[in-house]
């Protein structure tokens, strides 16, 4: 009898199977099958598809969140501590950047509005991890300017990032510097 696989595991097959299927023509008995397991073995996990988007997710954030160990952090400014945190987050997503943007698209569908405002939970979770990560201590209006803020430049540049493959890194870079110095958001970020 095959050993239950862990949820690493099953998420680091599902990923590899969708980079030549695509996700939406992922199955989770494929996955199973894959595995030499049965869907039981995936359920223990998983209790749907949509459960292993947000587990790649997560491996995102806690790629930030590892980053924002970094003792080189501390010594940059507000700017560049979230362009280092945010580009470790597209970082994690790179092995699999086609199956993330599809992965996007599979939520957006019109049928899944339970998809879409998770996928809406999931950007509000991640930009609290990104400035916790940053240590921003904005308060009050000023927090929820900033976050506002945040949110887009975050959304901008990781749509940029799927939609731009083959862009440089240093390219990226000044693109997201760019949205982080864009109109309001220098002045918080030098408070």
């Amino acid at each position: 009898m095959p050993r239950s696989p862990s949820a690493q595991q099953i998420l680091d097959c599902a990923l590899d199977l969708a980079d030549t299927c695509g996700w939406e023509r992922l199955h989770l008995f494929e996955v199973a099958s894959e595995l030499g397991v049965g869907l039981d073995a995936i359920a223990k996990h998983y209790r749907q598809k949509d459960d292993l988007v947000e587990a790649w997710f997560d491996r995102a954030d806690q790629a930030l969140l590892e980053r924002g160990k970094g003792s080189d952090l501390a010594g940059l400014d507000a700017e560049k501590r979230l362009e280092e945190l945010l580009m470790a987050w597209l970082g994690a997503l790179a092995a699999h950047r086609s199956v993330t943007g599809q992965m996007l698209l599979y939520k957006l569908e019109p049928g899944h509005l339970h998809l879409q405002m998770l996928g809406l939970l999931r950007v509000s979770r991640t930009v609290q991890w990104w400035r916790e990560a940053a240590q921003r201590e904005t308060l009050h209006l000023c927090r929820i300017a900033e976050e506002s803020f945040l949110t887009g430049a975050y959304l901008r540049t990781f749509v940029h990032w799927l939609r731009h493959p083959l862009e440089d890194a240093a390219d990226l870079r000044a693109l997201l510097r760019r949205q982080l110095r864009c109109g309001p958001l220098v002045f918080l970020l030098r408070r």
